[in-house]
C-alpha cells in the first residue's frame, strides 16, 4: 500500500510544523500551506496530476480566504476527503462545513493523535479494496463500492465520501430503522453525542439530493433513526 498523501491548510506554522513531523513518524506524508489562497493553488496544481492528496486537512480561521470559502470552491477543482479544524465552541462554522461538503472534523486545539486517527479513518473507507466489500441488496440505487459511484435510476449522483459510505450502510439495511448511534459510530467513526447534528447535517445534504427521485428517500424515525425507504 502506498503511504498515505496529505495536505494542511492552517496558518498556526507551530502547529502545523508540529502535526508534520508527528503525522511523518506514523507513516504519512504531509505538505502544509498557512493561507486559503496557497489551498486553492496547490490543489489546482496537483489535480491533473498522477500523485495527489488524499485527503485534505483544513482549518477554518485562515488569512487570504477562510477555510469555508475553500470548502466552496472545492468542488470545481478536486474531489478530495476534507477534515476541518475549528475552534471550540464554533458549532455553526462545523454545521456550515459540513454543509459545504466537509467529511469530519476536530477541534482545536487538536491532538495529534486524535487527528492521526481522524485522518486513517476516513483514508480507510475511501481505500477499501472491492473483497472487502458485502454485496448490496437491488434497489434503485447503484453504488459501486469500488469506484465509489453512485447511481439513481442510471442518474449519477455526486456525493461526498461520506454520503456514499452513509448510504451504503442504509442499503445493507434497506427497510430497516438504523439507529444514529450505529451509524455515527461505524460511518463517521466516532461516539455520538448530545447536541452533535453532524450526522443530521450529512443525512440532510443526502435527502436534498434524492428527493428529485422521491419525496421523502431518507425517514427520520423520531428517537430511533433514520430509514431508507427508495
Amino acid at each position: 500500500m502506498s503511504v498515505p498523501n496529505i495536505l494542511i491548510g492552517d496558518d498556526d506554522e507551530e502547529l502545523t510544523q508540529l502535526l508534520q513531523e508527528y503525522l511523518h513518524n506514523h507513516g504519512i506524508q504531509c505538505d502544509c500551506v498557512h493561507d486559503g489562497a496557497a489551498v486553492i493553488q496547490r490543489l489546482k496544481a496537483v489535480a491533473h496530476e498522477d500523485t495527489v492528496y488524499d485527503l485534505l486537512v483544513l482549518d477554518i480561521m485562515m488569512p487570504k480566504l477562510d477555510g469555508l470559502s475553500v470548502l466552496r470552491q472545492l468542488p470545481n477543482i478536486i474531489d478530495i476527503p476534507v477534515i476541518m479544524l475549528t475552534a471550540k465552541g464554533e458549532e455553526i462554522d462545523r454545521i456550515i462545513g459540513l454543509e459545504l461538503g466537509a467529511d469530519d472534523y476536530i477541534t482545536k486545539p487538536c491532538n495529534p493523535r486524535e487527528l492521526l486517527a481522524r485522518i486513517n479513518a476516513v483514508i480507510k473507507r475511501t481505500n477499501t479494496t472491492a473483497s472487502e466489500h458485502t454485496p448490496l441488496p437491488e434497489s434503485r440505487l447503484h453504488l459501486d463500492q469500488n469506484q465509489r459511484i453512485c447511481e439513481i435510476d442510471g442518474v449519477a449522483l455526486q456525493v461526498t465520501g461520506t454520503e456514499f459510505d452513509l448510504l451504503v450502510a442504509l442499503l445493507k439495511q434497506k427497510g430497516e430503522v438504523v439507529s444514529k448511534a450505529w451509524l455515527s459510530e461505524n460511518v463517521l467513526q466516532r461516539e455520538l453525542q448530545p447536541f452533535d447534528r453532524s450526522l443530521d447535517v450529512h443525512v440532510s445534504r443526502l435527502r436534498k439530493k434524492l428527493q428529485p427521485f422521491h419525496d421523502e428517500p431518507i425517514k427520520a424515525v423520531r428517537g430511533k433513526g433514520y430509514q431508507l425507504v427508495l
